[in-house]
C-alpha cells in the first residue's frame, strides 16, 4: 500500500496510481491544469452551444442533477450560456430533507424537470443484491444516473447531455485515462461504480430484465445514431468544489446546518442518506474514507498542507454512519448483524491485519492512528 506524498490518498483507490516520484496520478493531473488554455476550452463550449441551438430542438440539452452544489453550478452555467435545459433526476430512495429543498431551489432557478422514481420494491431488492454480492449499494444508483438521462434524451430528441466533473481527471487515473473526455462506454467501463458489469449480469429469477429496464443505458450505437453528444462541463471550465459551492450558494443552495454528513465538506454528499454506506465500505475495501478524498482536493487546491490534512483525519477518526445504516437495513430488509457480516466479508486482508482482535493497516498514512 503506497501513499501519495503530496495528498492523502493510497494506491488502493480504484484507478489511482502512485508514481516512482511518490506523487499520485490525481495530483499529477491537477498540476497539469496550469498547462490548459481555459479560455480556449470556454470557446469550445460556446461553439458547442451554438451548434446545438442551431438544431432548434425543444430542449438544447439535458442536465442530470441531484440538487447538489455541482448540479446547481451546472444549471447556472448552462443558463448563462443561453441553453434551454431539461433537468433530469434519479430520485434516490433515501432523499434527505435538505436534498429535497436544494432540488426545489434549483428547479425554481427556471428549468423544466423530471424526477424519475423507480419502483421501490425493485430498487430495494437490487440494492440489497449488489450490496451482498459486490459490497456496494451504489451500483443501482450509478446504473440509474447514467441510464435515465440518456434514455430521456433519445425519447425527447435532445442533442446534448451535460454532466459535471470528469472523475478520470479530477480523481486521477493513468495518463491514458486522461483521454477519456466524453461520457461513453469506455469511460463507464473504467470509472463506473458498476465495476464493469451490465444490467444483464444482475438478473435472476427475482429480478428480470424488465424489472431492471430503468437502469438499462442505451447502447453506444443507438446514441451515436441519434447524434447525442455526452460531455463533461469540467472539460471546459476549471472544477474546484469550493468555487462551485460559492456559485451555488449565491443561487440559493444551502449547506447542511449540522455539519458534514459524510466526509469533510458540509455541502457535499448531503442529498441522500445511503451514499454514506457506499463511502463507509471504502474503509474495508481500500483503507480510506470520503474524508481522505475531500482533503486531497483541499491540498491540491492549496487550501491546506498535507500535515494539516493528516491532523484532521487523526482528530476525526473513522465512524460508522449508524443512523444511515439502520435506515438502509430497514429499506433492504437486512438485519444489522447481516450488514456488519457483509462489510467484514469485503475487508481486504491484503492491507488489513488482525492484531489480537483489533483490525489495523500496517503501512497506514500515519503511525499513531487510533485503531480502537
Amino acid at each position: 500500500m503506497k501513499w501519495c506524498q503530496n495528498c492523502v490518498l493510497p494506491d488502493t483507490r480504484p484507478n489511482l496510481e502512485v508514481g516512482n516520484d511518490g506523487i499520485c496520478s490525481a495530483c499529477s493531473s491537477h498540476n497539469r491544469r496550469k498547462e490548459i488554455d481555459w479560455s480556449a476550452r470556454a470557446l469550445e463550449f460556446r461553439t458547442l452551444v451554438k451548434q446545438v441551438k442551431q438544431l432548434k430542438r425543444g430542449y438544447d440539452c439535458i442536465i442530470p442533477i441531484s440538487g447538489g452544489k455541482d448540479s446547481t453550478w451546472q444549471v447556472v452555467t448552462c443558463i448563462e450560456h443561453g441553453l434551454k435545459p431539461l433537468t433530469v433526476t434519479w430520485r434516490p430512495p433515501a432523499r434527505t430533507e435538505i436534498g429535497a429543498a436544494n432540488l426545489e431551489n434549483l428547479i425554481n432557478l427556471g428549468v423544466d424537470h423530471m424526477d424519475f422514481h423507480i419502483n421501490p420494491i425493485i430498487e430495494a431488492a437490487f440494492m440489497r443484491k449488489t450490496f451482498e454480492l459486490a459490497g456496494s449499494p451504489a451500483i443501482p444508483m450509478h446504473f440509474a444516473i447514467f441510464a435515465i438521462p440518456l434514455t430521456i434524451a433519445i425519447r425527447y430528441d435532445v442533442p446534448l447531455v451535460i454532466w459535471g466533473e470528469n472523475s478520470a481527471i479530477e480523481y486521477g487515473g493513468s495518463d491514458v485515462d486522461g483521454s477519456l473526455t466524453r461520457m461513453n462506454d469506455a469511460w463507464l467501463q473504467r470509472y463506473g461504480v458498476a465495476q464493469g458489469s451490465t444490467i444483464g449480469d444482475w438478473t435472476d429469477n427475482l429480478l428480470s430484465i424488465e424489472d431492471l429496464s430503468p437502469y438499462c443505458r442505451p447502447d453506444q450505437t443507438e446514441l451515436e445514431e441519434s447524434g447525442i453528444q455526452s460531455v463533461f462541463l469540467g472539460q471546459y471550465f476549471p472544477w474546484d468544489p469550493q468555487i462551485i459551492m460559492e456559485v451555488a450558494t449565491k443561487n440559493g443552495f444551502k449547506v447542511r446546518a449540522k455539519g458534514p454528513k459524510t466526509g469533510y465538506y458540509d455541502y457535499a454528499d448531503i442529498d441522500d442518506d445511503f451514499i454514506s454506506i457506499h463511502h463507509w465500505l471504502k474503509w474495508y475495501k481500500f483503507g480510506f474514507t470520503r474524508s481522505f478524498d475531500n482533503l486531497a482536493l483541499e491540498i491540491r487546491n492549496r487550501r491546506m498542507t498535507r500535515s494539516q490534512a493528516i491532523a484532521i483525519l487523526k482528530s476525526e477518526g473513522v465512524h460508522i454512519p449508524e443512523n444511515d445504516v439502520l435506515k438502509f437495513c430497514r429499506f433492504t430488509g437486512l438485519t444489522h448483524e447481516q450488514f456488519n457480516k457483509i462489510c467484514e466479508r469485503f475487508r481486504d486482508t491484503e492491507i488489513w491485519i488482525n492484531n489480537e482482535g483489533i483490525w489495523m493497516i500496517d503501512d497506514f498514512l500515519c503511525n499513531d492512528w487510533n485503531w480502537q
